[in-house]
């Protein structure tokens, strides 16, 4: 938060915080979409104006037509109604029918945590046991633990407590009948009222410790799937020791026949109530390593007794029987959940289960539309309190599904964002009264439900307009507008100065790059040198290379910065201006060919937004930007595949320029 915090308040003399794209050069970033805003008071949205987004949906085909999803039918089980995890969802299913452990590895809203639920529905109810823990009369720290069918748990325990109210009512009618005794005998004997009513007291005292007696026998119910219509799921994420594992709750009255018997203070961790079941452990990195041990012995030995967790509780003395906990366990995570997991876990979910990858997208064809539609009606229903969408509609969220997936031909299957947007488009036609969502509310959604990172970028942009921390007319030598992302979904334009100096050591020159740049972002310059140095056709000894990514004090990372850094470098170093109506985002390998980069439909859109004319990006990046129609006649997109074509684009034409284009195209020339 003080990150944003940051952003949001920035003057030209504080920084911002800019993640260059660090994906594969193959897997795209995506993320929301950022659409241009125009209402204001509706959306909170205070930067630059766009003209409204229009309505394109008539190059969406669709395998069929409908009038609204309410005419989709969706199928009961959760299995079926899975996205574009094909192979996840038959890996489910092997996993449900043989028992087996399943570890899902991917980025959030994949659906991970729907198909542990699914996995949930398809195990048989019929293996479904009541768990009971006893108490011990050898020892009352041992309670004795005792399994029974579903359901039957209840009726031992109600039996139990009738029986032992029984005996309480017998032995409070034998104390009454004692006590009137003792009263009428004082009173014929003609001994003093005082003596009957200390020896009532004491018969009162003594009986209700007996009394009590029967009823500290009556077992406890540990886990129960009394009707329950399929195997229990229990979602265990971040659970701490206790909560997983199984508690015994501390007893402060632990004498005087206050105290609570051993056996009543046990509690059932998640483990003990996934018996037979699924125990879902999402983000399985930050369990503890002790925690994650214990689960390893529960998935081993298929039961797990309970002890007190804590040192300082009365309960640490009581450990019970074994208690089964015979679960499947789904572990899910991101990639980094791989680095903290403990070894031995991790075999084992391999040596007895699965492990799988989620999908991020699906190619967009036919039938992978008509998924979405299906889609659509599921998120609707689910919800209950929006109206029905219309085909308009729909296409309009398939196409923002296009827009999602950063990557041309495909539909993005981060589909908990995307539902995100069907439930405010649906918001929205339920303020208004309307019987259906229609394509003008998913629009309008679009505005309204932008991401923390989108609404700063907005502030930032304004905030840079206002102190002229950037250029968007005119030439100058060693400035160059570069593009950034920042969370992954919005764009920003990004000031990249240079300048050439002598150098000050005499014997060697350096590359000075300022603005906290990270490892792949210094790994970056690194190579710009390499194409300065054969550029230049020289050893750069004799001069000093500054590099300043202005207003970046909360860092820079990333390499798509490149194209950015060598052309200020060599605008500064030959004296040729920039033109600053053209902003540009690329990798550069050590050869001079542009590489692709990550973000390009958001970077463009930022840089429209700016007022920025033209943008320079990979040829191979020209195939993933997929921009609002709003942008398109406000920008022009120019893919270039090495520096020549940067330098021609970007520099301004003179006289100098041309000579340095042939300099620049001998130097790149591939060796015969």
């Amino acid at each position: 938060m003080e990150t944003f915090n940051k952003l949001a308040e920035q003057k030209p003399e504080d920084g911002t915080f800019f993640e260059e794209n660090t994906t594969p050069k193959t897997d795209v970033e995506v993320a929301e979409g950022t659409g241009p805003v125009t209402e204001t008071s509706e959306t909170g949205y205070d930067g630059p104006e766009i003209k409204d987004i229009p309505n394109d949906n008539e190059n969406i085909e669709l395998g069929y037509s409908f009038n609204n999803t309410g005419e989709i039918d969706v199928p009961p089980l959760l299995i079926d109604q899975i996205l574009g995890q094909e192979q996840a969802v038959e890996i489910v299913k092997k996993a449900a029918r043989q028992r087996r452990h399943v570890m899902m590895i991917g980025t959030p809203g994949t659906g991970k945590s729907l198909l542990a639920k699914a996995m949930a529905e398809l195990l048989p109810k019929e293996e479904l046991e009541d768990i009971l823990v006893y108490p011990n009369a050898e020892d009352s720290n041992n309670p004795r633990i005792r399994r029974v069918p579903a359901g039957k748990g209840r009726e031992i325990v109600a039996a139990h407590r009738a029986e032992a109210q029984k005996k309480a009512q017998s032995k409070t009618m034998i104390l009454m009948f004692l006590m009137v005794g003792i009263v009428i005998y004082t009173i014929f004997t003609g001994q003093s009222i005082l003596i009957a009513i200390f020896i009532c007291l004491l018969l009162l005292t003594v009986g209700r410790q007996f009394i009590g007696r029967d009823e500290a026998l009556i077992p406890k119910l540990l886990v129960t799937n009394y009707n329950k219509q399929q195997a229990p799921y229990v979602d265990a994420t971040a659970a701490h020791a206790g909560a997983l594992l199984g508690d015994v709750r501390h007893d402060p009255f632990q004498s005087g026949g206050l105290e609570t018997p051993a056996h009543d203070r046990v509690e059932a961790g998640d483990i003990h109530k996934a018996h037979k079941g699924v125990l879902f452990l999402d983000e399985i990195n930050i369990l503890g390593i002790e925690s994650q041990q214990s689960l390893l012995t529960a998935l081993q030995e298929k039961e797990y007794a309970i002890t007190g967790q804590s040192e300082r509780s009365s309960g640490a003395l009581v450990k019970t029987e074994p208690v089964p906990c015979d679960f499947i366990m789904v572990a899910a995570g991101n990639i980094d959940a791989l680095e903290k997991m403990h070894p031995a876990l991790r075999s084992r979910i391999k040596g007895y289960g699965y492990e799988v990858y989620m999908r991020e997208s699906i190619p967009d064809t036919p039938e992978n539309r008509d998924k979405f539609i299906r889609f659509v009606a599921q998120e609707v229903m689910r919800d209950g309190h929006i109206p029905q969408f219309d085909e308009d509609a729909v296409k309009e969220i398939i196409r923002e599904a296009k827009r999602r997936s950063g990557r041309k031909g495909q539909l993005t299957l981060k589909l908990r964002d995307l539902g995100g947007l069907v439930r405010v488009a649906g918001d929205l036609a339920r303020a208004d009264n309307a019987p259906f969502t229609t394509a003008e509310h998913v629009l309008r959604a679009k505005k309204i439900s932008r991401s923390i990172e989108q609404q700063l970028a907005d502030r930032y942009l304004e905030n840079k307009k206002d102190y002229e921390s950037f250029f968007k007319e005119g030439g100058e030598i060693g400035r160059v507008n570069g593009l950034a992302v920042i969370g992954g979904d919005s764009g920003i334009v990004l000031p990249i100065i240079s300048e050439v100096t002598p150098s000050m050591s005499g014997a060697q020159g350096n590359i000075i790059a300022t603005g906290q740049l990270k490892t792949i972002a210094r790994e970056a310059v690194k190579n710009v040198s390499a194409v300065i140095k054969k550029v230049t056709g020289k050893e750069i000894e004799a001069i000093d290379i500054h590099i300043q990514f202005v207003g970046t004090y909360e860092g820079v990372e990333g390499d798509s910065a490149s194209v950015s850094i060598a052309t200020a470098v060599l605008s500064a170093y030959e004296k040729i201006p920039v033109n600053q109506t053209i902003a540009m985002t690329g990798s550069l390998s050590v050869r001079g060919d542009v590489l692709p980069v990550g973000g390009v439909t958001y970077k463009i859109e930022a840089a429209a937004q700016a007022g920025i004319k033209k943008v320079i990006i990979p040829k191979a990046n020209e195939s993933d930007v997929m921009i609002e129609d709003a942008y398109k006649d406000i920008i022009e997109i120019v893919p270039v595949s090495n520096i020549t074509e940067v330098v021609e684009h970007a520099l301004i034409d003179g006289p100098r320029k041309t000579e340095f284009l042939k300099k620049l195209e001998a130097a790149l020339k591939p060796a015969e």
